[in-house]
């Protein structure tokens, strides 16, 4: 019987070198949920992503896809894994040479062996779906910022993935932009049924369309919830990530052992 959920993280740490990353993280993603993962740059979010595609293997710990622990899989799963899964890149990761159509037919002909008239009829879905049919044959340096990343959901979706996981989907859109990507990315996560990692810092946006938030500092979970929740959240931590604030429990200043006068050789606060 398979589980209610979709991913499952279990004590997983990770460290590049020596450097650790992430410390016995646990998470759960429900099927069919589309859940935020949310924290200062650095924190490890996108390292998650990376465990979860199985780019990475875990040091510690097991990274559990639809039951399946994906650092024992071998080559030939991975690759039928990573077939189940869409991706949009932080500033979409278009084929500059291809026009919008063959950006969007790659994952169709890389990965199927369909005709290239069904291949076209699906394109052609796929980019009415995100509301641009009609540029098919435009090329990437032809689109704005927001058209291009419409384009890039549309090919992240061409194979209707049962996995979704989204890399900061909203950096650099100008306010419309960003509206009209949430409202894709949403509608498309709920009529397709799919389980889907959002990476982002756009606090606002995000819980107006998410299910469940995991905040991550210093490589460890230290909140979850769903957007109410959040919202009402009395962690200090949670309430300076959503309102923005400059300083709180994550400091303005590097914690550092020394402080800037002792560098400078400068005693009892004064000048040298």
């Amino acid at each position: 019987m398979p589980s209610d959920f979709f991913i499952e993280l279990r004590n997983v740490s990770f460290a590049y070198d020596r450097r650790l990353i992430l410390k016995n993280i646990n998470l759960r993603i429900p099927r069919g949920q589309l859940v935020a993962i949310m924290g200062g740059s650095g924190s490890g979010k996108t390292t998650l992503l990376r465990l979860i595609s199985g780019q990475f293997r875990p040091q510690q710990g097991e990274v559990l896809v639809d039951g399946k622990d994906v650092a024992k899989m071998g080559h030939a799963e991975l690759f039928a894994h990573r077939r189940r899964m869409g991706m949009l890149f932080q500033f979409g990761a278009l084929f500059t040479d291809l026009s919008v159509f063959d950006n969007v037919a790659f994952p169709l002909r890389e990965h199927t062996d369909l005709p290239e008239s069904m291949i076209r009829d699906l394109v052609l879905m796929k980019l009415n779906a995100v509301g641009l049919f009609g540029t098919q044959e435009l090329m990437p340096a032809e689109l704005s910022g927001g058209m291009a990343r419409r384009v890039a959901l549309a090919r992240a979706i061409a194979l209707d993935p049962a996995l979704m996981l989204y890399d900061e989907p909203f950096t650099g859109l100008d306010p419309i932009s960003l509206g009209v990507i949430a409202l894709l990315i949403k509608k498309l996560n709920d009529a397709l049924g799919t389980s889907a990692i959002m990476v982002t810092h756009d606090v606002h946006k995000s819980l107006d369309i998410v299910d469940h938030v995991y905040f991550v500092a210093n490589g460890e979970v230290i909140a979850e919830g769903t957007p109410e929740q959040v919202r009402a959240a009395a962690s200090p931590w949670v309430q300076q990530f959503v309102r923005g604030e400059a300083d709180g429990p994550v400091h303005f200043a590097y914690p550092a052992n020394r402080g800037l006068t002792d560098d400078l050789g400068v005693e009892g606060g004064g000048h040298a």
